[in-house]
């Protein structure tokens, strides 16, 4: 998928989509999924780690602080020490998200079960020449 195809859905249309599927209302259908989100909000707020088997781990860490440049100016500035989310893909995601590739840019299966190779890396270019001498020159 290109990012030209790709669009963002919105927790209405998931709502509309839940709601259809398990034939409960719109409305107990997105209090339920708000009070999903709320929820994983107050455990990481509190430094709680959660893992969804086969989904993912979310958990909070602690980034140093650190000393950046403003690529613009070049002027040296201090970025303090933080908390962040980090996700880590759990592997039903990963197989359904990250490994499945478009069919077009799978790799043809081999014939008798052989592993597929990787292409060979590409060979340095030569070293540079000299330039030639001149005749009758001490150089």
């Amino acid at each position: 998928m290109t990012d030209s195809e790709c669009r963002t859905i919105t927790k209405k249309e998931l709502v509309n989509r839940i709601a259809e599927e398990s034939g409960q209302t719109k409305v107990i259908v997105k209090e339920i999924l708000q009070s999903f989100l709320n929820e994983i909000i107050q455990e990481l707020s509190v430094g709680n780690r959660l893992e969804f088997r086969e989904f993912g781990v979310f958990e909070v860490r602690e980034r140093a602080a650190r000393k950046a440049q403003n690529p613009r100016t070049l002027e040296k500035v201090f970025v303090p020490a933080k908390r962040v989310v980090k996700f880590k893909v759990g592997r039903t995601m990963r197989e359904r998200v990250c490994d499945e590739r478009p069919e077009d840019l799978r790799p043809e299966p081999q014939s008798q079960g052989k592993p597929l190779e990787a292409p060979p890396p590409p060979k340095p270019p030569p070293p540079p020449q000299p330039p030639p001498s001149k005749p009758n020159s001490p150089f």
